[in-house]
């Protein structure tokens, strides 16, 4: 076994145990550089597989880890090239070389083999006990150890600088674009290696659109400007929206829904409890948007019936968040045996577990008016009681509103990891 840090030594015991094999063969694959099309000898950034990565802390393509029951672990590691060093200033391998994993992998023929990572060309394995081994390794990735969580904070310690940043860049005549390069600046200033994901500055309407890549359209006075962004610190990942003012204050349309959303969210982050079902989490702030927009005049009935029948899910048509830590969305997932609801609530729930101690998961509800849906005849049909159409309809162009934050569970009460990212109304107004 090659000697290993003993984060990672603890960890490879709990795959280990998680496993629990006797003679099957387990090989944990990097993965290799993927080309860029029509980019001639381009690629783009190595990432190794996460459950690579969790297991060996390793940025090299081509390496594999490979688990023997019998004997224990071992990390291959191709050779550095004469090529590598030229080009890329390529150091000493540490590992076996990679150059004797065929033989290894050829003594133990005819032994049962899962891959997991990324394939492996040419390798064949049980399609079965691959699946049966990922769920495993899923489930002991989701608690976080304390190298993971040191570099969750200082993800996300970067990531507020990086809100801070673009908060302070907000102005009416300042592009998306603007924002987004203000905001990634300030990440990697504080420490970050890239960010997270690609970035989200949606102004106006735009701020609708759940996944928006910025652009060039500038802040108007009394838009909306939703941001969601996170900084990347050697692997692991932060992961913050918020919304805010493109002017120095909120309409008072704006203020009512965000102070709506803004106790949803308190609440639902306040829910993040050892045992908490997420699926009910969810549900439960469902309903209390539901309860609130009925409050406000934009949905009729109640809060019970506005999520049975789905009408919530017109302006909260996403989930409520999903784990975070090794990527921005790390080990999430369902339980075995669990499904995912074709109900329009519960269709783009990204994670049903019962939350644990030491998960660290985003909490981010949202309210948006998003034409795509206001606009489908049969949804207008099937919620005609239900909705203020009249109301609703002049909200075309109001956009959205999301507030995240990134929550650990812990033994008591939560712990918000990017709490110093404001989201109060008071905080957030000039």
């Amino acid at each position: 076994m090659t000697n290993a840090k003993p984060y990672l030594e603890e960890r490879r015991r709990k795959a280990a145990h998680a496993f629990n094999l006797t003679n099957q063969v387990v090989l944990i694959a990097a993965g290799e550089p993927i080309p860029i099309p029509g980019g001639a000898d381009q690629t783009y950034p190595f990432r190794p597989h996460t459950e690579y990565f969790w297991l060996a802390d390793r940025v090299r393509p081509g390496c594999i880890l490979a688990f023997d029951p019998q004997e224990g672990w071992v990390d291959f590691v191709p050779e550095v090239t004469q090529a590598e060093r030229v080009w890329e200033g390529g150091g000493e391998s540490e590992g076996v070389p990679a150059s004797t994993f065929p033989a290894w992998l050829s003594a133990r023929r005819g032994r049962p083999l899962a891959v997991l990572g990324c394939p492996l060309p040419g390798v064949e394995d049980d399609p079965a006990l691959r699946e049966e081994l990922r769920q495993a390794l899923t489930a002991v990735r989701r608690a976080k150890d304390d190298e993971e969580l040191a570099r969750i904070r200082r993800a996300c310690a970067a990531t507020a600088a990086g809100h801070a940043a673009a908060r302070a860049a907000l102005a009416p005549g300042r592009s998306e674009r603007e924002i987004q390069i203000e905001l990634e600046a300030a990440f990697f200033r504080a420490g970050a290696q890239r960010s997270a994901f690609g970035t989200i500055v949606g102004s106006g309407p735009h701020s609708a659109v759940l996944h928006f890549e910025p652009a060039g359209r500038r802040l108007a006075e009394g838009e909306l400007v939703l941001i969601d962004a996170g900084a990347e610190v050697d692997g692991y990942c932060g992961d913050v929206t918020r919304t805010y003012p493109a002017g120095a204050r909120f309409t008072p349309e704006q203020r009512d829904l965000y102070a709506l959303l803004l106790e949803a969210q308190v609440a639902a982050v306040d829910g993040c409890r050892a045992g908490t079902e997420f699926r009910e989490l969810h549900l439960a702030t469902a309903r209390a948007i539901a309860e609130g927009l009925a409050h406000l005049g934009y949905l009729q009935g109640s809060a019970d019936e506005l999520v049975e029948s789905g009408a919530v899910a017109l302006f909260f048509p996403h989930g409520l968040g999903h784990l975070v830590g090794l990527g921005v969305r790390d080990a999430s997932g369902y339980l075995p045996g669990r499904q995912r609801s074709d109900h329009p609530v519960l269709r783009y729930l990204r994670c049903d577990l019962p939350l644990q101690e030491r998960f660290v998961t985003t909490i981010e509800p949202g309210i948006y008016f998003i034409p795509a849906l206001l606009d489908d005849p049969e949804l207008r049909a099937q919620h005609r009681q239900r909705v203020n159409w009249d109301r609703v309809d002049r909200m075309r162009e109001f956009g959205g509103l999301r507030i995240e934050d990134d929550v650990l569970v812990t033994d008591g009460a939560p712990e918000v990891l990017t709490a110093d990212i404001p989201k109060a109304l008071a905080d957030l107004e000039r």
